[in-house]
């Protein structure tokens, strides 16, 4: 079968058809990563986005259920220059065939992904169509055309859970976490659980007084859609400043800006993969992080309202982390539960974050700081 995708430029490829037989509307977007293709998918992150990854094969290992960040396939659509057939892996429980049949998603393969990357790099993230049902392009243009796009989408609440929820409860936590839970990854629940926390999940339109309720700290995770289109959200995290130590990671770096008072912008392309070099400006050490974003925070803004700059990208210059100490406030705009890696930030859940809400002691640079 054949399959083919659309952009709004114009621009058209033509391939062959994998996963499931759909047609889907998203923004198309590319990941660098190598590996950790199931996480991609399941990141509820890549909601309404077609991915296309730069890697040449996708699919070898199959998947499992151990590996999901969610419980289901965020993603639109998925290309890949190709993807493999079979899998060979101990842990696999099923092929990435049957993982996008099962999820209704469609994927393609066979094209020249290195000239779609470069498009998409010189043209940025657009609007496209996939589909490996229909091949002709004015009906797939009619479908691509009543696709709202990005900006102005509060696509976090969707993707939020739909009712409070225990993910951890050890006899004698340590401390209690509540996750403000934009489009979470589990493995950023794991490892705050790891440290011997209590971690309680609520909506992304929970309010202030839900979220403080008993909570040592309050993590802001990642998710899709525009940071701004939620004021409702961001006006509740605005009456916990001060109040208690905030989280944040990914879209809750953005909320957290945007609760100071500054402003946020979209991306040319935005920062997808797990090979971006960041430095941290505290320690001077540059890390290899994992990201996923299209937004990013105008540091600005920041500045203004007191906060200090923790993190920079050593590709563009963007802001990657911040902090205000009198407002309790810590974040950054990569991945560091970094799944399925790298696990250069990882320390920043598991030690750093703890560290600076006050429930492990504080020690080494992060006294210095």
């Amino acid at each position: 079968m054949r399959g083919v995708l659309l952009l709004e430029d114009g621009r058209f490829f033509e391939g062959t058809a994998f996963g499931a037989t759909a047609t889907q509307v998203g923004e198309v977007v590319f990941n660098t990563a190598l590996s950790g293709y199931q996480e991609v998918l399941t990141d509820p992150s890549y909601c309404e986005q077609i991915v296309v990854m730069t890697a040449a094969h996708v699919g070898n290992y199959g998947t499992n259920d151990e590996d999901a960040e969610s419980d289901r396939v965020h993603v639109a659509g998925f290309i890949a220059r190709s993807f493999s057939p079979m899998h060979s892996n101990h842990r696999a429980t099923r092929s990435l065939q049957t993982e996008l049949e099962r999820a209704g998603v469609p994927g393609l393969q066979g094209i020249d992904t290195r000239a779609l990357v470069r498009h998409i790099r010189s043209r940025g993230a657009m609007r496209a169509v996939i589909s490996t049902e229909n091949l002709d392009r004015d009906a797939l243009l009619g479908r691509l055309e009543s696709w709202p796009g990005m900006a102005g989408r509060a696509l976090a609440a969707e993707v939020s859970c739909r009712e409070p929820y225990i993910f951890a409860a050890p006899a004698a936590p340590v401390a209690r976490i509540n996750v403000l839970d934009g489009g979470v990854k589990r493995n950023i629940l794991r490892l705050v659980a790891s440290m011997g926390c209590e971690v309680r999940v609520f909506p992304a339109r929970s309010s202030a007084s839900e979220l403080q309720d008993g909570a040592d700290a309050v993590l802001l995770t990642n998710g899709p859609g525009d940071p701004a289109a939620h004021p409702e959200i961001i006006a509740e995290v605005r009456k916990l400043l001060g109040k208690v130590p905030l989280l944040g990671v990914c879209l809750g770096q953005q909320l957290l800006g945007l609760a100071l008072g500054a402003d946020t912008f979209k991306l040319r392309f935005g920062h997808r993969g797990g090979n971006h070099p960041v430095r941290d400006l505290e320690t001077g050490r540059v890390e290899i992080t994992s990201q996923n974003h299209g937004f990013c925070v105008n540091p600005e803004g920041l500045a203004r309202a007191g906060a200090r700059l923790t993190h920079i990208n050593l590709n563009d210059g963007t802001l990657e982390g911040f902090r205000h100490d009198d407002l309790r406030v810590m974040c950054v705009q990569f991945h560091p539960e970094a799944s399925p890696g790298p696990h250069d930030s990882a320390h920043l859940l598991v030690d750093r974050y703890l560290r600076f809400a006050g429930i492990l002691p504080v020690r080494g640079a992060d006294a210095a700081s």
